[in-house]
């Protein structure tokens, strides 16, 4: 469920197809996200999931499935 929801969310803000990303999807590398891109998509996702993303941790937070794993230990 966290993971389709990221999906969703993924694929509107870099403007691909839900079924390109997967859990080892390198939110920089595979969907060419700049430090912008993942400042808005930290704010995003704690509106999205009621989770708050420390400063140091968005820095380890690489692949969708580190994301997923890490809201869900949040929520």
């Amino acid at each position: 469920m966290i993971l389709d929801k990221l999906k969703e969310m993924l694929a509107e803000q870099f403007d691909v197809t839900e079924d390109d990303i997967l859990e080892s999807t390198d939110i920089a590398d595979d969907l060419g996200a700049d430090s912008l891109d993942v400042v808005e998509l930290m704010m995003a996702i704690e509106d999205k999931f009621g989770v708050v993303i420390e400063e140091e941790d968005a820095f380890r937070l690489r692949t969708v499935g580190d994301l997923a794993t890490y809201i869900e230990e949040k929520a």
